[in-house]
């Protein structure tokens, strides 16, 4: 497997397939790349705690063997999440998370999903944009967490 950095083709066929174990890694650091990752919410527990709920709507995109996005969704019975939609920095811009997100609202109509939820930090107008250009719109609500675990984000609020 290459290094993400050095990916061969970037016009060669990308497929859409659910996480598998061995991902891990690769996945991991993607997120770290793409500055998903913080010191509260440790990655490697996340997919864990994933894999136990739903795993089927932890998707990878993929590309000569290569990990270059990645998506990971659930049904909470109300409404569907989306958290670390992550793309290659240097593959942004080419359809891979929006083929992500259409795969992930193919696999939410199939379950009756009315709604598509996602939280942004307000300070990220690119993915603001992006998540507008796909049809989603601010809901006039305010995001509040609670932590449970003891952690600290080592700022105001809880963070996630």
């Amino acid at each position: 497997m290459t290094n993400q950095s050095e990916i061969r083709n970037p016009k060669s066929e990308m497929a859409i397939r659910p996480f598998e174990p061995n991902d891990e890694p690769a996945v991991i650091a993607l997120w770290e790349r793409c500055d998903l990752t913080r010191p509260w919410n440790d990655p490697h527990e996340d997919i864990a705690v994933k894999m136990t709920t739903q795993p089927e709507l932890f998707l990878v995109s993929e590309r000569d063997g290569d990990i270059i996005g990645t998506a990971m969704a659930g049904f909470d019975g109300h409404r569907g999440w989306v958290n670390y939609l992550a793309v290659e920095p240097s593959l942004q811009g080419q359809g891979i998370g929006r083929s992500l997100m259409a795969e992930i609202e193919r696999l939410f109509k199939n379950r009756d999903v009315p709604k598509i939820n996602v939280q942004i930090r307000s300070s990220n107008s690119k993915v603001i944009a992006f998540y507008e250009s796909l049809g989603f719109k601010v809901d006039e609500v305010v995001g509040m967490g609670k932590r449970l675990d003891g952690k600290t984000t080592g700022r105001t609020g809880n963070g996630k």
